[in-house]
This record gives structure tokens, C-alpha cells and sequence, in this order.
């Protein structure tokens, strides 16, 4: 079992190596029985100003050694655009 440093990590290069997007943040972490989930904020088109960067958030899980195993595209938002999530 990977540490949740290494996981986050990890996570995050594999998702540059397969999307050629520039990560920006890990927004979350959890751990799912043996493996992970992981959220990480994409860069998906820079712009000048950077607030105005079109980011998206991508979720993600790894196994246990890290590796990932699935992806998908979630909300897509401007920098700028501060909101909270509404958990259900």
C-alpha cells in the first residue's frame, strides 16, 4: 500500500502523462479500501489573466500500488469562479 503523499503524487503525474494537461492542484483524497480516490484540478486552457484559466476538475482512482485504474472529467469552471459543492 502506497502512502497518501505517494498516492496523490502519483496520481497526479499519471493524469499529465495521459491528458498532456498541466495539473494545478490535488483538491482531494481518499482513501477506498485498498486503493484511492483522488480529485485533481486541471489546467485545461490558459488565459491572460490567469484567473480567467478554464480549469476542470478530474476524479480519479489508483490501487493499491498506485497505478491508475480510472478517470473521468468532472465540472469544468473558470478560475475565478469560486463555488463550493454541494455534497449529497
Amino acid at each position: 500500500m502506497i502512502s497518501p503523499m505517494a498516492a496523490a503524487q502519483r496520481g497526479k503525474e499519471q493524469l499529465v502523462g495521459l491528458t498532456g494537461l498541466q495539473a494545478d492542484t490535488v483538491s482531494s483524497l481518499v482513501q477506498d479500501g485498498p486503493g484511492w480516490k483522488v480529485s485533481v484540478d486541471m489546467i485545461e486552457m490558459k488565459r491572460i489573466p490567469s484567473s480567467e484559466d478554464v480549469v476542470a476538475t478530474y476524479r480519479i482512482c489508483l490501487d493499491d500500488e498506485g497505478n491508475l485504474v480510472s478517470y473521468e472529467r468532472g465540472r469544468r469552471y473558470n478560475r475565478s469562479q469560486v463555488t463550493e459543492e454541494v455534497q449529497a
